[in-house]
């Protein structure tokens, strides 16, 4: 019988996870609100925008916050997958699974926040401009992962589909990173001052960078909570099917 089967007939210990769980949701709801409020109230408004576009630019931070959450979920899925792999326990295919569908939840928000953003900045909600089109490659590829594996009744090789897939399909999150680079991009310029006359782009000042740093354990926080939760039912969706076997 596998380490993972095995896993999932354990005695449910449930109690610690339950804290974990509860003490995830709470500074998820707390890194929210002060997020929120950092974004809205807190953060200082960039100097050379005016109007809508100034007021659109505030979504920034959310926008930064979705991307942080989704480039964690996907790293951390390369890390299950990769362990799967190496100990063939389902508990890390699980967690890749689980990673998946938070990461993908983030991606959309960076998808739907930019595309808020980009109204009042480029007079449309959506261009084929080499980051948008990356991110919405990347996001195609991981929403497939989680089609294609549901495909595959056997569990173990059903997990090991997964993991070899989420390996090459994490090649598209440097692709996503590195587009604005490689190819002539009007994705606004945030970081660099030189460039804060760009089109929607903006320095940074020391309020926004601390807003920033607010997104991204805001985000960190909502993201390990999603996680954890989907995990668990993950696991108890394991130990049912297990009990189902048996009885046929």
């Amino acid at each position: 019988m596998s380490s993972g089967l095995l896993s999932a007939k354990a005695p449910n210990r449930s109690t610690g996870w339950d804290v974990a769980q509860v003490v995830l949701n709470v500074g998820a709801v707390i890194g929210t609100v002060a997020l929120m409020w950092a974004a809205l109230i807190y953060a200082k408004p960039a100097a050379n925008l005016a109007g809508t576009e100034q007021l659109a630019q505030r979504i920034f931070y959310l926008h930064m916050g979705c991307n942080f959450g989704a480039l964690l979920a996907f790293l951390i899925s390369l890390a299950g997958s990769i362990l799967y792999l190496v100990t063939r326990n389902l508990e890390w295919d699980r967690m890749t699974q689980a990673s998946v569908e938070a990461g993908i939840i983030c991606g959309l928000g960076t998808t739907i926040t930019g595309a808020i953003w980009a109204k009042p900045t480029w007079n449309t909600y959506w261009t084929w401009d080499p980051r948008l089109t990356s991110v919405t490659i990347t996001l195609l590829i991981y929403i497939a992962y989680l089609l294609l594996r549901n495909g595959i009744d056997n569990r173990q090789a059903r997990a090991r589909f997964g993991s070899i897939y989420a390996l090459i399909a994490f090649l598209s999150v440097p692709l996503t990173y590195y587009s604005a680079r490689w190819f002539r991009s009007i994705h606004p310029v945030v970081f660099q001052g030189q460039n804060a006359n760009a089109q929607g782009g903006f320095q940074v000042g020391p309020s926004m960078g601390q807003t920033i740093m607010v997104a991204l354990l805001g985000f960190c926080l909502l993201y390990a909570a999603l996680m954890v939760t989907r995990w668990r039912q993950l696991r108890l969706q394991d130990q049912v099917d297990t009990l189902r076997e048996e009885l046929e």
